[in-house]
């Protein structure tokens, strides 16, 4: 597709993956780790010899390429994909097919990013790239070379797949959950891993002991009666984090609403009363609203364009203040962002990294009755739209008689009081309509049927769009 700047992929899904054109051997160092790398470094070369850029290929219908999941299909859009492949391991990322070394920019110490930079470029293979991960900070060459043999035994049975495999064809899986949750993230800040599945309890020790024998003492088996959930309330901070509102201390809260497009957040006083004047009220407000909705992002895995509407601060001052507020509290999220200023309507815009489903998308599906929109149609409205069918029938068919089931709160509406909505549609068709409640019927729907035809008419007599 041209004039889309992209291509569509069938890779054997029920819906097609979608590859842009700049995602075509786009380097890795933009993939791995999102925007987390810094100190990328050109291999060198010789003088008056030109760098070597790889050539956007001219795609065409039938052709077989190479291609990685790069953001999980969600609602409608399919998949997002790259064909730039990244390896992720314990402590590097190896990119086949580029050039370059990187360092995590989440290393603070400079002498250490030079460090580990000298590293990569003395053991990085011909034809491979490679990242550190922030995990490797402080790690050896031998274990950085250690994770490097297993990433290209890795590639090596891959590659072998490749060889032999015919489109569309998935040559790589990435880790089971556990799996990356303790290769990414099972660093030395972590206290402990508590684990209530002993076949589980097993596999891990043995993936920690072989990679960070010094935390195997963390990883602790759940042998108390009861569910592990229940002893450490993950389902109440689960409710709590699909919650619309959620309250972050002295009565004030958050609105977090979601839409298609952008997700929305409403920062909002409530209760709260302060000692200090309007404007130092709102400030102390808005910092403690920063951290709790950069926790909230992170614990809902909220991705896309977000919004916050901050209670308003007058002074440009305490607007600076929110902002590096956002800034520090978003410091440590892995997935990448990016903020913008308070703007003149009190507004402040960020971008957010999304790769896959958030909480409310995974634990969530759209309601069957309101379609996800959160309103479903008013009483009124179905009995106009009723009396409306009524009409019709009764105009086309001439017919005497009908039965109507709804549910059983729209039957109660219509039949209440001694002037009922039911009476005024039975005299303004001059007909007689027997009505019934139906629970199995949703509450804007209907069902009618003939007494002369002995059938459900209620399809025929709808009005139809053209």
């Amino acid at each position: 597709m041209p004039g889309m700047q992209a291509a569509f992929l069938d890779i054997g899904w029920e819906i097609d993956g979608f590859i842009h054109f700049s995602d075509l051997y786009q380097s890795a160092v933009e993939l791995a780790e999102g925007t987390d790398v810094e100190d990328v470094v050109q291999p060198e070369k010789r003088k008056g010899q030109r760098r070597s850029y790889k050539p956007r290929p001219e795609l065409k219908v039938g052709q077989e390429i190479i291609v990685q999941v790069i953001k999980e299909p969600i609602g409608t859009k399919g998949p997002r994909l790259s064909s730039q492949i990244s390896l992720p391991g314990r402590f590097l990322v190896l990119m086949p097919g580029d050039n370059l070394v990187g360092v995590s920019k989440r290393i603070p110490d400079v002498k250490e990013r030079r460090r580990l930079k000298g590293i990569l470029k003395s053991i990085r293979p011909e034809g491979f790239g490679l990242i550190s991960r922030t995990i490797g900070e402080g790690k050896s060459e031998e274990q950085v070379r250690h994770d490097l043999r297993a990433l290209n035994r890795l590639w090596g049975m891959i590659d072998s797949k490749i060889e032999k495999s015919k489109a569309p064809a998935r040559v790589h899986k990435e880790a089971p959950l556990t799996s990356s949750i303790i290769r990414d993230l099972f660093a030395a800040d972590i206290d402990r891993i508590v684990v209530d599945d002993k076949k589980l309890y097993r596999e891990i020790r043995a993936y920690v002991r072989s990679v960070a024998t010094p935390l195997l003492d963390r990883v602790h088996y759940h042998s108390a009666p009861g569910p592990i959930f229940d002893t450490y309330k993950i389902e109440s901070e689960i409710d709590k984090g699909l919650s619309r509102k959620v309250w972050f201390g002295g009565g004030s809260y958050l609105i977090i609403e979601h839409t298609e497009a952008v997700v929305t957040i409403d920062v909002n006083s409530g209760r709260y009363v302060g000692k200090e004047g309007q404007e130092e009220n709102s400030l102390r407000v808005n910092l403690k609203a920063a951290k709790e909705i950069a926790r909230q992002i992170r614990l809902r895995d909220l991705g896309g364009i977000i919004i916050i509407d901050f209670i308003d601060q007058y002074e440009e001052k305490n607007r600076r203040k929110i902002h590096e507020a956002m800034r520090q509290a978003l410091k440590t999220d892995r997935a990448k962002w990016d903020l913008a200023p308070i703007s003149q309507f009190g507004i402040m815009e960020m971008t957010r990294q999304r790769t896959k489903l958030s909480l409310i998308q995974a634990f969530n599906e759209p309601c069957p009755t309101c379609n996800g929109s959160g309103m479903v149609m008013s009483k009124e409205t179905i009995v106009t739209r009723l009396q409306s069918w009524v009409r019709r029938f009764r105009a086309r068919t001439g017919e005497m008689g009908l039965t109507i089931r709804a549910h059983p709160e729209v039957v109660e509406f219509i039949t209440k009081g001694l002037k009922s909505h039911l009476r005024k549609i039975m005299w303004d068709a001059l007909m007689y309509i027997k009505l019934e409640p139906d629970d199995e019927l949703k509450l804007d729907e209907f069902r009618c049927y003939s007494w002369k035809q002995k059938k459900d008419v209620t399809d025929e007599y709808r009005v139809t769009s053209s």
